[in-house]
């Protein structure tokens, strides 16, 4: 091994990996060299990569305590270095306020330089976010302790449950301002708990940057910690309801026209935004409404406030924030408490907005046996709010994406900066922590897009092609232990969306610490043959296809090919891509024959799809709307922005046209498969464990 494959290894940066097709494939040096540039690391030559590698050996020895401690259930220990000869004195601070002391009575285990190495066991601690405190002589150190059950345990109700995987933009009604909203959201929850339904999947809820453009992918963020004022139901709102009937007349004549085959974000923000400057003055005369602003902001603390002081700065500025006068640019800046006094009415308000959106989703779902399950994205937008408030947990100078694999040829740049692992650690992972809490309020699940990533990411290098990166590995324990704490404490499950190149460690990390994973009908394959159902996973999340993969109709219709082709997307000719994809159809209908379900289904292709999912024991089975109404257009194409119109298509029928939700909700595609599903699943049940 080289030293700069020694150095690699001990910050996680991969020199090598093994790719979709089970082939070995190396990392070119520069995209080592990059990765660890990114992590702080200077590797730029011989004598700086032995300088770096001496670092990783000393560095720690000078620390009393490490960055921090996770403990995923209960024995555990604590590794702590001091000068030798000095007594050394223990405390954990916990989260309720009490305190325990803990005997420093374990093994010296290392010794180098006068200095020794302690491992200290830990137990009869409860589970929670403490601070551990340590004291050697003069030399004094603190440390977040994460105490987490070992896993995530699934809803004691719940044996097996089917419902409907949700965009929700897309699903717009008659009262919704020309895209779906919170109340449309009340809407298709209420009619899935009709038809016996127990869980819907959103796509990400993540808030804005709200100055126009609007972006319109939701796996785009400006926050992952905050949620999407774009989706407000103006008429939902109290103050509204409070208003004199010539400001709601002002705020009705606001509602913009429906475009016919796109989501107009940028309309609807504009409109929106006027219709909540006309509100916000109406809150002060409430003092009862005052007070909850007060409360709400007491609550959420300094995240919300520098949320808030963002979006008033981007407001005035514009985005990205690094085009920002320099002492704004840091949440810490010079210019930011000056900045905050004088942008205070308007940080007021951001806050009430997001009082607002808190305020529509409360209480959504919870008729249902699972509830709502809300998407994490991977990343954030690197010129948004969190990449500005939480830019040093961050690797701001590259990017996250995926290697090549079989449906996207050259590789995926997604463009998102990812959390730098070493500064996770140092941070005692509540950056993460943050993020999770966000998602997880008024959740009964929590979708992590890309699970993989816990575990490590593919890093693209700035200004490199996406096939150009490695992979940096993150620690995955410590990860898993902030999910199950704070999915215990919300009483949600966790799902993970382990597609594409997924290393067996993960499929087995994710098993035992309880999170369910994506069982998806295109992938359920073995040497070119599709699965019996009954070889699928239990603790899974079954579908017929995801946002970022052909529908069920556009895939019999071989639409992926065409407009790959039209995109310039492909990595093979199209006469190989369309044989190949014949191939994979002729294969999928050999196993709905073999298996009776094209038969059984009167020789309907996409019902038989969906049979396939009940006849699986998945514990979970889902469905999306544009399946059941036979649009051929999936949400997102992978690899393009504005060449394809990404996260705008309306729910559509065969035909491309558009669909309101009330037509969608009795269209006979949606209560035939509706049946199905809520049939299949009654039919095969699967016992808890």
């Amino acid at each position: 091994m080289t030293a700069l494959e020694s150095l690699a290894a001990a910050h996680g940066v991969a020199t090598s990996y093994v790719d979709f097709a089970d082939r070995p494939t190396e990392v070119s040096p520069e995209a080592i060299v990059a990765a660890l540039t990114a992590l702080g690391v200077d590797a730029g030559s011989d004598e700086a990569v032995t300088a770096a590698l001496a670092e990783v050996a000393a560095a720690p020895w000078r620390r009393l305590l490490p960055p921090s401690v996770v403990l995923r259930g209960l024995p555990g220990e604590v590794v702590l270095h001091a000068a030798e000869g000095v007594a050394v004195r223990l405390e954990v601070d916990l989260e309720d306020g009490g305190r325990r002391s803990v005997p420093v009575d374990g093994q010296v285990s290392a010794r180098r330089d006068g200095r020794v190495r302690w491992t200290v066991p830990l137990a009869d601690l409860p589970l929670g976010w403490h601070r551990l405190r340590a004291t050697a002589g003069e030399v004094t150190a603190e440390a977040v302790l994460l105490v987490a059950p070992r896993r995530v345990e699934l809803p004691a109700a719940l044996m097996r449950t089917w419902g409907w995987m949700v965009q929700l933009y897309s699903l717009r009604s008659a009262a919704s301002w020309a895209m779906g909203d919170y109340a449309d959201l009340r809407t298709v929850l209420e009619a899935s708990a009709a038809d016996g339904a127990g869980v819907v999947l959103l796509n990400p809820l993540h808030a804005e940057t709200p100055v126009l453009p609007i972006h319109p992918s939701p796996y785009s963020p400006s926050s992952r910690r905050f949620r999407s004022a774009v989706y407000l139901h103006v008429e939902d709102i109290r103050e509204y309801a409070a208003a004199p009937a010539p400001v709601r007349a002002a705020i009705d004549a606001l509602k913009p026209d429906a475009e016919p085959d796109r989501i107009p974000r940028d309309p609807v923000w504009r409109a929106k935004l006027a219709a909540l400057e006309l509100l916000w003055p109406l809150h002060l005369v409430d003092e009862r409404r005052v007070d909850e602003l007060g409360a709400w902001r007491a609550e959420q603390g300094r995240s919300l406030e520098d949320f808030a002081l963002f979006c008033a700065l981007a407001e005035q500025h514009g985005v990205p924030w690094q085009s920002w006068p320099e002492e704004l640019r840091r949440p810490d800046g010079e210019g930011i408490e000056p900045a905050r006094t004088r942008h205070a009415e308007r940080v007021d308000f951001w806050c009430w907005v997001q009082l607002l959106v808190d305020e529509q989703l409360a209480g959504l779902g919870s008729d249902l046996v699972v509830g709502v399950i809300h998407d994490l994205a991977v990343g954030v937008d690197a010129g948004g709010a969190d990449a500005w408030a939480l830019q040093d947990a961050l690797a701001l100078n590259t990017t996250v994406g995926a290697p090549p694999d079989s449906f996207n040829q050259q590789g995926q740049d997604w463009g998102l900066p990812p959390w730098r692992p070493d500064r996770l650690a140092e941070l005692g992972y509540l950056p993460f922590r943050d993020v999770v809490r966000g998602v997880l309020r008024h959740a009964g699940g929590l979708r992590i897009d890309h699970i993989m990533g816990l575990f490590r990411l593919w890093w693209v290098p700035a200004g490199a092609t996406a096939a150009a990166g490695t992979y940096v590995s993150y620690d995955a324990d410590a990860m898993l232990a902030v999910l199950a704490l704070e999915a215990s404490r919300a009483g949600a499950l966790v799902v993970g969306e382990d597609l594409g190149t997924v290393e067996d460690r993960v499929r087995t990390g994710l098993a035992e610490a309880g999170v369910l994973g994506s069982s998806v009908l295109w992938f359920e394959t073995e040497d070119g043959a599709f699965l019996p159902p009954e070889q699928w996973r239990e603790l899974s999340l079954a579908t017929v296809t995801t946002h970022d993969l052909p529908t069920a109709a556009g895939f019999l219709a071989e639409e992926h090919v065409r407009v790959r082709d039209e995109l310039g997307q492909l990595g093979l000719p199209v006469g190989e891509e369309r044989e190949r994809v014949r191939a994979e159809r002729a294969a999928l209908l050999d196993r709905l024959r073999d298996s009776g379900l094209l038969e059984a289904h009167g020789g309907n292709v996409v019902l038989a799809m969906h049979a396939m999912l009940t006849a699986s024991p998945s514990r979970l089975v889902l469905a999306a709307f544009g399946d059941a109404a036979g649009d051929l257009r999936q949400p997102n194409l992978p690899g393009t922005v504005d060449d394809y119109p990404n996260w705008r298509l309306p729910v559509a029928d065969g035909s491309g046209r558009p669909l309101g939700l009330e037509e969608l909700l009795a269209l006979p595609g949606v209560r035939r498969l509706a049946a199905l599903l809520a049939e299949g699943v009654r039919a095969v049940g699967a016992p808890v464990r």
